[in-house]
């Protein structure tokens, strides 16, 4: 590697460097304060290092890695993400008795492998981000060992990400074999020069949608999701929700317009049944649930169907609205279960609907801020996510896909109940006299982390809601370079 590569892995390079001080700093004395102030500043630091390569065009490491526009977009949404989560997790551990300092190993090590994933050009380099990310998760999950439903949850991930592995290895096997190359520009060269497409190479395609679909949760690779949303800890549930889909559905969009997958028409009517089933299942089971963790689970489920949407747009258009909405999904699933970190305490998450009863009474300014969160999942106007929801329709008429359009517009209306039902329950007027929130009490530097986490969250909420144009133009200027 020249001086050159190093200076564009340099991201990665600082997040790698912070995990080998943060084991030296461990080794020598534990402390949780030292360790969030080293994660957070890393996580800085590789985002302060992304302004070096916004002109970069596109730059080849050969063979594994590209960073392009794309790449570096995608690489700042991941950081600037966990660097918010990395902040509601001080608040959220620093009340908890186990030990802490290993979790922001984890979390590193677990972004590093999202951004390895968004910039892969090769199967090796995309298997490899892929399994840093899920080994990290596995631990991340069961983090709290002393919950009965934590362990659980760790377990049902690590046996189902296995089988999700094996799939994806699979799939790429099948791919190398009829195509002879495991680079993404090779395969598309390959694919170019056949006379009609071998079977083998469609099954491969298919069994790796079977391994990528498992990590994006969608129908029907999603049964796994509300048990594990549900026994994390709720910033581990924030990260997998965000991060982790977001590292692989940026490599699902390289990889497909690469070798411009859209031109099957078997994977297009695949990918259409997923979406589809996605966002009814997604949205329907949800009503079902009084679980707010588990309502969030399913609410996932479902926007990833919402997503599935603008990707099968297949052109630049579909891939701008993925980023957008994308952006506007980060900021209300993490506003989202920051709320719910915040109002846990040592024993349990507030996950039933029951500890949100009265809360705007108690708490009104959490009240507030996860009112807008749940009004942006739902696409109200002036968020974020009504401006990411109307990006993603305008995608899908643009490609003319009327059967997906109104679809997400019908399950827009159905998702609209189980969010206001949150949001009914924390209006509700107080059965008693409201006594003061005990939770609310707390230290000045947990405070600041999350208190501050949420407003900064919820002003970026309304702000891309009322003026998108800016984060538009962003968008515009550096996804150009994926879309050959």
């Amino acid at each position: 590697m020249t001086l050159t590569d190093f200076q564009h892995l340099m991201p990665l390079l600082i997040l790698t460097f912070a995990v080998l001080v943060a084991m030296l700093v461990i080794a020598v004395g534990r402390n949780h304060k030292i360790m969030y102030v080293i994660t957070a500043v890393s996580f800085l630091a590789a985002f302060a290092s992304l302004f070096e390569l916004r002109d970069v065009g596109r730059y080849t490491i050969e063979p594994l890695l590209v960073v392009d526009g794309f790449g570096v977009f995608y690489i700042g949404m991941i950081l600037l993400t966990a660097l918010l989560i990395s902040m509601l997790s001080y608040a959220y551990f620093e009340q908890r008795e186990e030990r802490k300092e290993e979790y922001y190993l984890l979390l590193l090590l677990a972004t590093i492998g999202a951004c390895v994933l968004v910039i892969s050009t090769h199967f090796a380099s995309l298997f490899l981000g892929l399994e840093i990310l899920s080994v990290s998760l596995y631990a991340l999950i069961a983090y709290l060992r002393t919950r009965e439903r934590s362990d659980e949850a760790g377990i049902k991930y690590l046996i189902l990400a296995a089988f999700s592995s094996a799939f994806l290895l699979f799939g790429m096997a099948l791919v190398y074999a009829s195509t002879g190359t495991m680079e993404f520009a090779g395969i598309a060269a390959a694919i170019a020069n056949f006379t009609e497409q071998p079977l083998l190479l469609l099954t491969g395609f298919g069994m790796m949608f079977v391994g990528i679909g498992f990590k994006l949760s969608v129908v029907p690779f999603h049964m796994w999701a509300p048990d594990v949303y549900e026994g994390a800890p709720a910033p581990v549930t924030a990260f997998i929700a965000t991060v982790s889909k977001g590292g692989v559905l940026g490599v699902l969009i390289r990889f497909f317009m690469e070798v411009d997958g859209f031109r099957y028409p078997t994977l297009v009517l695949i990918f259409t049944i997923v979406a589809i089933a996605s966002m009814l299942a997604g949205n329907l089971l949800a009503l079902l649930q009084r679980n707010v963790k588990r309502i969030l689970a399913y609410s996932s489920i479902a926007h990833l169907g919402y997503l599935l949407v603008a990707f099968l747009a297949g052109n630049q258009m579909g891939v701008e609205a993925v980023t957008f909405y994308l952006v506007a999904y980060f900021i209300t699933t993490v506003g989202a279960f920051g709320v719910v970190a915040m109002l846990s305490d040592k024993e349990r998450d507030a996950e039933q609907l029951e500890d949100y009863r009265a809360l705007l009474w108690r708490r009104p300014w959490t009240a507030a801020v996860f009112t807008a969160m749940l009004l942006s999942l739902a696409g109200i106007p002036l968020t974020a996510g009504f401006v990411g929801k109307f990006y993603i329709l305008a995608a899908g008429v643009n490609t003319q896909m009327w059967l997906l359009v109104v679809m997400l517009a019908l399950n827009s209306v159905i998702g609209l109940f189980y969010y206001i039902r949150i949001v009914a329950v924390m209006f509700q007027q107080p059965e008693a006299e409201v006594e003061a929130d005990p939770r609310g009490k707390l230290r000045p530097s947990i405070y600041v982390a999350s208190v501050g986490t949420l407003t900064v969250l919820a002003l970026l909420l309304v702000y891309i809601g009322v003026y998108p144009s800016g984060l538009l133009q962003v968008i515009q200027g550096l996804i150009a370079t994926a879309v050959p």
